[in-house]
Parts: structure tokens; C-alpha cells; sequence
């Protein structure tokens, strides 16, 4: 095998998905009142004379999203901005087949009734084309139906949950990163094969993206579940620390531990294993590995050891310095994201997932109608980023709604993660 490189995953998707990088966004106000803009919007909804979709006219395209810039989760912020500063750039060069972006980037607080409000606004007040990227499992599960009963596209959601790929239900609603439930099949296998003895237990969010990883243990494991599973914890996204749930489980004698958690709690999980002396290894949620979010609040010398299964490559890597792929990013990043904190892996998560909006309207050509982009929604064909891990690549289909299949673990070795086996898949 060549050298190892580096990728981690970034997000939720979750769920995935930091303290320090939001001192360069918003106060607390002007959080609450986010909207990411590359146009200026019409007074009333828009509608195209040629196809007749919201948000569309000869010159621009209005899309929508609602996120999270405040609250518990606030460390996925630099997601819509990073999003927001690479639609300016497409403007900036001409646009797609001649629109310019109209990008607004709601916050909603990781809140479901606030998504919901936000949605429902830019969907019949601003008259967007479509919503993209939204952040969360419980505020995109709380807009699914509504989007879907209007048939609005509901591109690329920021989150690993199963329910995205349910092409017969919610045939307008498509994920991006891999499932949840994959990636903890992955970790059982991984378990089984390379620590049979294993003694697992597992802290997880008391949500539909917390209880996927349980899912996917029980599957992978299959009828050995019970023997490897010595006990789980769970924890609400609303408490203030996950000490008493960390004491616990290490009590239950467990030499191994999945932590299921968004970045703060993922800080926090690495500092208390540290503190109390406990050594398990540690598998973390591929939506909380993030140096600028996670690593580095918690210290890295505590995170030694730590894996986890990514899909983007590790900027920090050294061994990356001179990549193309994040070269390209690095070019972007020293126009359009000055003063952010390039280490993070949920910026190249933002990068990517632009990049793959941007594809699917530039296939779409000008026929901008709900339907047609849909279409190309489900129709990218082994697109390989530059910011994903080497063998990694986006597709989709009429029945294959999940846009990213695969990952590979990575050990974190104090500065970044380096990878080691072979590219999976988590289907």
C-alpha cells in the first residue's frame, strides 16, 4: 500500500455536526438574524416565465436553507458560511449557465419548530427554487413532509440519517454524507475482525442521530450484539456536560468506546476519558473529528489513539502539503474565507457539498424546473472532489439516494489522522 494520507469526515451528517471558530461569525443577535446573501431579493416571490419555478428567473436562482449559526451545535456554522463564500465566487466568475445565486442562509438554532418557520418563509415568502444543505436530523426530519408534500427539492441534508434515502416516501428529500447507521455497521465489523474480545460500550444523543448508531451496531453485530455491547448511555443535546455519563460507562469495565456525539460533547468525552485515566480505544462519530472544533478544545495529546471512518482528507496532514485537491481549496479559501480557520474539517465539508450543488445545476442547464433539478440530483456519476479521500467519489441515481457510500479509518496521531486499510462501503 502507498503512504498513508489522511481524511476525516466532517459533519451530519448529521449530525453530523465550534466554540472558537464562531468568533469570527456572528454575535448572538445578528446570529439569531442570519441570512447569507450573494443577490439581492425580489420584494415578492419570483417565478420563471419559462418554466414557471419559484426562484428562478433569466438571471438569478433563489436558493434556501436553515442551519445552525447559535445554539448547542453552533460549531457547523462555518458550514453556510463556507457555502455562502463559495456561491460568491461562482458569481463572481459568471454564475451558472449565466444566473447568479441568491443564497439565504436562515439560522435556526439546531431548534425543529424554528426550522420549520424558517423553511415555511423562505419556501412562501421568498420563493426559493429549492433548499439546500440544511442542518440536523431532528430539524430536517420536522420539514421533510412539508417539503415533499410541495414538491420543493431537498437537496444534499446535513445529516447521515437513514430516512434520507427513502425514495419512496419522501421521493424529494436526498442526503450527501454516509449513513449513520452504516458507519457503526463499519465500526462492528472492524470490532469483530481486529478486537473479538471487545468489551464495547457506547455514549450517544438521545435523537434519531444518536439512536441510528445503536441501529447500526445491532446490525452489524448481528446475533454477537449482546456479546460485545456492555452497556450504553445516552445524553440530550441541552445538558451542559457528559462527565457523569463518561464516569459511568468506564465503570461498566468496557475497554472500548463509540462516542455517537456532536463536537461538544465529543470535547468533552476526550478530556474526561483523559482526566479519569481511562484507556479505552475510543472510535468517535466521523461528524465530530474536526482539529478546530473538537481537537483542539479537548487537546490533542488527550485525542492520541482516537479513530474514526472519514471521507475528506485531513488539511493537516503534512504529507498533504502540496495535494491538488486541496490546493484548489486553499486557492479559494485565501480569497473568500479570510480569517476563518482552515484546519477545520467542517469547512472542506461545506466545500464539498457546494461544489456538488454547483454540479447539479450546472447539469441542469436552463431548464431549472423542480423536477429537472431533482433529476440531476439523482444522476452524478463517480464525481470525485478534490477535498474527498483518495478512492472516494459522489453518485447518485433514479433509486440511489445516497450521494457518498464509502469511508476509511483514520488514527489520530496527535497532529492529524492517517489512514490505514482499505476504502469501505457503509451500505
Amino acid at each position: 500500500m502507498s503512504k498513508p494520507k489522511s481524511c476525516v469526515s466532517a459533519l451530519s451528517v448529521a449530525a453530523l455536526t465550534s466554540i472558537a471558530l464562531l468568533t469570527a461569525g456572528c454575535d448572538k443577535k445578528k446570529a439569531e438574524n442570519q441570512e447569507a446573501k450573494t443577490a439581492t431579493p425580489a420584494a415578492a416571490p419570483m417565478v420563471s416565465e419559462k418554466t414557471g419555478t419559484p426562484g428562478v428567473t433569466a438571471t438569478e436562482i433563489k436558493i434556501g436553507q436553515s442551519t445552525t449559526y447559535s445554539g448547542p451545535v453552533s460549531a457547523y456554522g462555518v458550514i453556510g458560511k463556507t457555502e455562502s463564500a463559495y456561491f460568491k465566487m461562482i458569481n463572481d466568475k459568471g454564475g451558472i449557465n449565466g444566473r447568479k445565486i441568491n443564497f439565504i442562509s436562515l439560522d435556526d438554532g439546531y431548534s425543529p419548530a424554528k426550522a420549520v418557520e424558517n423553511v415555511r418563509k423562505l419556501v412562501e415568502n421568498e420563493g426559493v427554487a429549492l433548499i439546500f444543505n440544511n442542518l440536523g436530523t431532528a430539524p430536517n426530519v420536522a420539514v421533510q413532509k412539508y417539503l415533499n408534500e410541495r414538491k420543493v427539492p431537498h437537496l444534499f441534508v446535513a445529516t447521515g440519517a437513514d430516512r434520507w434515502a427513502d425514495r419512496e416516501h419522501f421521493p424529494w428529500t436526498i442526503g450527501f454524507q454516509p449513513s449513520y447507521q452504516g458507519e457503526a455497521r463499519i465500526y462492528a465489523r472492524y470490532l469483530m475482525k481486529e478486537k473479538p474480545n471487545a468489551k464495547l460500550c457506547v455514549l450517544y444523543q438521545n435523537d434519531d442521530f444518536g439512536k441510528d448508531y445503536l441501529l447500526g451496531l445491532k446490525a452489524g453485530f448481528g446475533d454477537k450484539h449482546d456479546k460485545f455491547v456492555v452497556k450504553t448511555q445516552s445524553y440530550e443535546v441541552t445538558d451542559p456536560t457528559i462527565d457523569s455519563q463518561i464516569v459511568s460507562l468506564q465503570s461498566a469495565g468496557c475497554d472500548t468506546l463509540l462516542t455517537a456525539t456532536t463536537p461538544k460533547f465529543a470535547a468533552q468525552s476526550i478530556r474526561k476519558i483523559y482526566d479519569i485515566g481511562w484507556k479505552p480505544l475510543h472510535i468517535m462519530s466521523g461528524v465530530a473529528v474536526s482539529r478546530s472544533a473538537v481537537l483542539i478544545p479537548a487537546g490533542l495529546e488527550k485525542a492520541v489513539g482516537m479513530i474514526s471512518a472519514g471521507y475528506i482528507k485531513d488539511i493537516t496532514d503534512p504529507s498533504l502539503a502540496n495535494d491538488a485537491g486541496l490546493n484548489e481549496f486553499r486557492d479559494f479559501a485565501k480569497q473568500y474565507l479570510t480569517g476563518f480557520d482552515l484546519n477545520d474539517g467542517n469547512i472542506l465539508y461545506g466545500f464539498a457539498v457546494a461544489q456538488t450543488l454547483v454540479k447539479v445545476l450546472t447539469q441542469c442547464g436552463d431548464d431549472l424546473s423542480r423536477d429537472n433539478i431533482m433529476k440531476q440530483a439523482t444522476n452524478l456519476k463517480n464525481i470525485a472532489l478534490g477535498v474527498l479521500g483518495p478512492g472516494i467519489a459522489i453518485t447518485t441515481g433514479p433509486s440511489d439516494y445516497r450521494p457518498l457510500e464509502q469511508v476509511q479509518f483514520g488514527r489520530f496521531n496527535g497532529n492529524n489522522f492517517v489512514t490505514f486499510g482499505d476504502v469501505l462501503t457503509t451500505d
